[in-house]
């Protein structure tokens, strides 16, 4: 049964940025670069995606090949292990910390030998990237895993596979596993790229807790109308919604370890004070500012009667829309609509300033009780650029907003493009109870801001806290949030102590809108244990990897905010954690070892975000140099570091520039150790040196025809 798709605040679907293993070569075909077999194994269980990608290529040509395995992963999943087999020897992927990789990494470039694993970031995707030259007749299979613990956004999780694999591949194979405890109430799937004839390569099986979907495509589906080329190029992606019976959440248990996850259902919104905090400088004029413009007006269509708010633009000065908070009534969103159509873009950025009139007019509204009791109060910051005027020390900034802020308000940041600091803004945030979220310049940044609205609209607790007795349970994970907004979901980890009871309770304390609440939830371990170990396709001993994946999670994002000392704690336990669990984390990376005629070792390492003043650099490539920019939404390529021409051709690079010749020139130095490849000491590109054009790609908004299939269990 075809239906179209469900609005996203339906259910909880699931997310899994993953990728079908697009393999690039100069083009595979005519290289004779054949992919015999791809496969894409991700089992999930209990929101915890385990994905193995592998293909298989042969090189049918007469004469050496060079064969490029490339893979989109999640920005927010850990690569857990990466391998090639190569004339049926194994070469693994090492995980290290990071400063003994860079040790190899410069050892290998010392004996002249390349080395150089390429990693990119996309909006929501990171690409992982291997070549290895590959002998007449011989046979390689590179194999990818990571890990994810799925987080649900606007009530949805969904699993997007990316599929690129730019040839006909005689065997290629989906399965997507799903296990789910608490029980499925919806499926659903959905693609840019389906025919008639691959919706009949898609198989979905369901029942109350498992689903199975499996797309396998023969070649004579896969082939365009009347061509030999390819129709796979676009995402797949499956959704679906579990049950909720028990207002505490639902704990589950598995080989020593519980995970608790708490969305309630049917709380009422609390109402919110909101100050939208608009840069209105120079550098905003144009598409920007008519796109900012464009999602404040429908922002504030969607605020609540029960809503306070008040907007405050600025560039070198700051100035306020009313003199207090006003409430969000049908007369008062009209003149607000009126004033946002109105702003325009002018001068400097005076960031510090905007900020603390916000913060004081909040202060204002609560001296003169114009502030109910109960409410949540929120700043918004919006701006596209580094401070210009006033305070323009950004610790400074920082510094005073959270003494102005003093734990009473959260505080979140959007910083448009990339000429903004983003750990500026990240601190900024993180702080004050908030966090930051980058908006992409492109055609579709109205929608980013509204959604990213969406997300913080709908307050339904504060002060949220889980408690569990202490002689059950140890190592438990971050266990106290200040908000739980609808269409999110808070998760809390940790470990069974030894010969602990078989029940284990659990209380979840927190505030409405004018009253406190508790909600109490247990689990019995044994009948917990025993619900895990009998699925036979589901990745076993799962929990512990969720839990350190967590615990990292959150170390790293404590540390953005930790005093120096107090950082060095949360790393050394991030590092360690990472490390024993074989996470490739911002603190380790995998160093491959692979032939070439002489073995060599590459770096993989995770992607940060990236400020203005990384993206503009030139990064060296072992022995050759690609010059480009460095940020999110930004397409990386390398091709084999020989002193030759190569055809760039893949993902990441606009139509204007696929196909176009790079002049790869030997380089004397190293790469920069903050650059796209660590490996050694930075060395700054002379003027005087031959340069590459820079190649990147500003993110295009994708419309494709969909077709949804939707599973529905009879109750």
């Amino acid at each position: 049964m075809k239906t179209s798709a469900p609005g996203r605040t339906c259910g909880i679907s699931l997310l899994l940025l993953s990728l079908l293993a697009a393999l690039h070569t100069t083009t595979a075909r005519k290289n004779d670069i054949d992919i015999y077999s791809l496969t894409v194994d991700s089992k999930v269980s209990s929101r915890f995606a385990h994905t193995v990608i592998t293909s298989r290529v042969v090189n049918k040509a007469d004469t050496m090949q060079e064969a490029t395995f490339q893979v989109e992963l999640p920005r927010r999943a850990f690569i857990t292990n990466f391998s090639m087999i190569i004339e049926g020897v194994t070469y693994p992927g090492i995980i290290k910390k990071k400063a003994a990789a860079q040790e190899q990494y410069s050892a290998a470039v010392a004996r002249g030998e390349s080395a150089g694993l390429v990693k990119a970031a996309g909006r929501k995707t990171e690409q992982f990237q291997v070549s290895v030259s590959v002998a007449p007749t011989a046979k390689v299979t590179f194999e990818l895993v990571y890990e994810e613990l799925l987080k649900r956004h606007l009530g949805a999780y969904e699993l997007l596979l990316k599929v690129q694999p730019q040839q006909l591949v005689k065997h290629l194979q989906m399965d997507i596993h799903i296990f789910e405890p608490q029980g499925i109430s919806f499926l659903e799937t959905e693609s840019t790229f389906m025919t008639n004839e691959l919706a009949d390569a898609l198989t979905v099986s369901q029942n109350k807790t498992k689903a199975h979907i499996q797309f396998k495509p023969v070649l004579s589906q896969q082939k365009s109308s009347g061509q030999q080329d390819t129709v796979l190029d676009g995402n797949f992606i499956v959704r679906y919604d579990v049950n909720r019976t028990i207002s505490g959440g639902s704990i589950q248990i598995e080989n020593g370890y519980f995970v608790h996850y708490f969305a309630p259902e049917g709380l009422p919104t609390i109402p919110k004070n909101v100050i939208f905090v608009i840069d209105k400088s120079g550098s905003m004029s144009g598409r920007k500012m008519q796109q900012t413009r464009e999602a404040l007006i429908k922002i504030l269509d969607d605020l609540s009667p029960k809503d306070q708010f008040n907007l405050i633009s600025f560039s070198g000065d700051a100035a306020q829309w009313k003199p207090l908070l006003v409430p969000a009534s049908a007369e008062n969103v009209n003149q607000a609509r009126s004033y946002a159509a109105g702003i325009q873009a002018h001068g400097g950025t005076d960031i510090n300033e905007a900020v603390l009139m916000a913060v004081q007019l909040l202060n204002s509204a609560k001296q003169k009780e114009l502030m109910p009791e109960g409410t949540v109060s929120l700043i918004i910051l919006l701006t596209d650029g580094d401070p210009t005027m006033g305070e323009t020390n950004p610790a400074r900034i920082q510094r005073n907003v959270k003494e102005a802020i003093d734990g009473q308000y959260s505080l979140f940041c959007l910083g448009f493009g990339f000429d903004v600091s983003y750990a500026f803004l990240e601190k900024l945030a993180l702080d004050n109870g908030g966090l930051a979220r980058r908006i992409y310049e492109d055609s579709d940044s109205a929608l980013q801001l509204q959604d990213f609205y969406e997300e913080v609209a709908n307050p339904l607790l504060t002060a949220v806290t889980f408690e569990y007795p202490s002689n059950v349970v140890e190592e438990v994970s971050q266990d106290n949030f200040r908000l739980l907004f609808k269409g999110s979901e808070i998760v809390v980890a940790g470990k069974l102590r030894d010969q602990s009871p078989d029940v284990l309770s659990a209380k979840v304390r927190g505030q409405l809108h004018m009253q406190n609440i508790t909600f109490q939830t247990e689990s019995r371990v044994t009948e917990q244990e025993k619900e895990f170990q009998s699925p036979k396709y589901i990745f076993h001993s799962f929990m512990e990897r969720l839990w350190a994946y967590l615990t990292i999670q959150q170390l790293l994002e404590q540390m953005v905010s930790a005093s120096a000392t107090e950082k060095q704690a949360l790393e050394t336990r991030a590092l360690n954690l990472s490390l024993h669990y074989c996470f490739v984390t911002p603190l380790t990376s995998m160093v491959v070892t692979k032939p070439d005629g002489r073995e060599r070792s590459e770096v993989a390492e995770k992607p940060v975000e990236t400020n203005r003043e990384n993206r503009h650099k030139n990064f060296y490539l072992g022995k050759s140099l690609i010059p480009s920019k460095a940020g999110r939404g930004d397409g990386w390529l390398t091709q084999g570091l020989r002193h030759q021409p190569y055809n760039v051709a893949g993902q990441g690079l606009s139509e204007a520039r696929r196909g176009h010749r790079l002049p790869l020139r030997p380089c004397p130095e190293h790469l920069g150790t903050q650059s796209l490849v660590s490996c050694g000491p930075q060395k700054v590109v002379s003027k005087k040196q031959t340069q590459v054009p820079l190649i990147s790609r500003s993110s295009v908004l994708q419309t494709s025809y969909h077709r949804r299939q939707r599973v529905q269990i009879n109750r």
